[in-house]
């Protein structure tokens, strides 16, 4: 019974710390990754007052919401999970059926840099934030169901022009991978210029 007791507490410790590394995996990811059933790991996250996926999210995101300038929640395309602003960013998008370019196909590539790049602009941190340029690169399809993990990274900045970087991955596989030059000028100095020629 003790030999139980005690592969149950190292279970729940090594729960613990995967969902830090990993907050948006599933039951059933949860109880393929530890090999137990669906309902142990259901239990195991209530005994340690975790929710389950939806909601760990929606505590991510209304946590980084209240750090975001210069994108609307409107403007953002995915779920903001954290900001640091002037630091980094992660955005977590599921890809929906209505994404798809025809049903059972691949994810509009759209959606992909949408979500990198207002999660660069978020990332910046300042009130006005512009996309100057962007280069980019797909390196494979998505497809309904994947959720994509966002994460972008200022890289340089000087002055008012920001190079940020981000890279989207399904699970541990790159998908997508962006840099984004941000400008973000000074609003104070645009008033106070706004007039002279």
């Amino acid at each position: 019974m003790a030999r139980n007791h005690s592969r149950k507490e190292e279970r729940q410790k090594a729960l613990l710390r995967y969902l830090k590394e990993q907050p948006f995996a599933t039951d059933e990811e949860l109880a393929a990754r530890f090999k137990v059933s669906i309902p142990t790991i259901r239990l195991d996250r209530l005994a340690l007052g975790i929710p389950e996926v939806r909601e760990r999210i929606m505590m991510l995101a209304q946590e980084a919401r209240a750090h975001m300038r210069g994108v609307t929640a409107e403007e953002l395309v995915g779920e903001l999970v954290e900001l640091q602003p002037g630091k980094l960013g992660i955005s977590f998008l599921e890809v929906r059926p209505e994404m798809l370019l025809r049903p059972g196909g691949a994810c509009r590539g759209y959606y992909l840099f949408a979500q990198a790049n207002s999660l660069a602009l978020a990332t910046v941190g300042r009130e006005m934030v512009l996309t100057s340029s962007a280069r980019v690169r797909y390196r494979r399809p998505v497809y309904e169901g994947e959720k994509v993990i966002a994460r972008a990274m200022v890289k340089v900045q000087r002055g008012c022009t920001y190079l940020v970087s981000v890279h989207s991955r399904v699970g541990t596989e790159i998908v997508f991978k962006g840099q984004f030059v941000i400008i973000a000028p000074d609003v104070d100095d645009q008033k106070q210029g706004g007039g002279n020629p």
